[in-house]
């Protein structure tokens, strides 16, 4: 888990570093006293934090969706979005009722409402909270031989259909373009509170965290 969050850190320190160069960059010039509403999509790394997983691997997914930034003053502006999110992982697990390799795909619409401090008319910073919505979800398992096949018994009504949570991150406004980086940490467990023979269990017991590197288009502008 350690290394895991090393590189993640090491991605955002990354695209900071080249958003903190674009911002020296004169022609980097956007108005972030403008209202812009556009689309947006990009690239994540997804993990689940589980209790009683031994391996976690990130997933790879996208998200697409649009935004809406609107500004309070010169510095703040107010910017909800929606789109559509993949989310999982590939999680090894050893207990009683489980033990394999399942890997999970969770697909979310998800809706952030975010204050975005404009550090430059260039830069900014942004964070809040986000709520979601599972559309589909299932697990592929890699079993060693359990006494619960949950790749046949688990489908998406197992998991909780609603999540929220908090995320935040920095972005480079260009004119006809935005880059971003940001990370969300989900406040709900993933899987249903569920009995099996007399024994209580959560499955997957497990948050979601999601890193996702953006391009974000304004399509109009005020």
């Amino acid at each position: 888990i350690i290394s895991k969050f090393n590189k993640m850190k090491k991605s955002i320190i990354i695209a900071s570093a080249i958003m903190l160069v674009c911002i020296s960059y004169k022609p980097c010039n956007a108005q972030s006293n403008a209202s812009q509403f556009g689309g947006k999509g990009g690239v994540n790394f997804s993990q689940l934090f589980t209790q009683d997983s031994e391996k976690d691997n990130m997933k790879i997914g996208f998200n697409i969706g649009l935004f809406n930034k609107m500004p309070i003053t010169e510095i703040f502006s107010f910017q909800p979005e929606i789109y559509f999110t993949t989310k999982g992982a590939e999680v090894t697990y050893n207990n009683v009722f489980v033990d394999g390799t399942a890997r999970f795909n969770l697909n979310y619409v998800e809706i952030p409402l975010l204050l975005v401090i404009n550090l430059t008319d260039n830069f900014n910073i942004h964070a809040g909270p986000y709520a979601a919505y599972l559309v589909s979800g299932d697990v592929k398992n890699e079993s060693s031989g359990t006494i619960f096949d949950f790749e046949e018994n688990i489908n998406a009504d197992d998991y909780n259909r609603f999540d929220v949570g908090f995320e935040g991150g920095v972005g480079i406004d260009f004119r006809l373009l935005s880059f971003g980086a940001r990370y969300s940490y989900g406040l709900n467990k993933v899987g249903k509170e569920k009995t099996f023979l007399g024994t209580t269990y959560t499955f997957p017991d497990a948050t979601n965290g999601v890193l996702n590197l953006y391009i974000a288009v304004p399509l109009l502008s005020k």
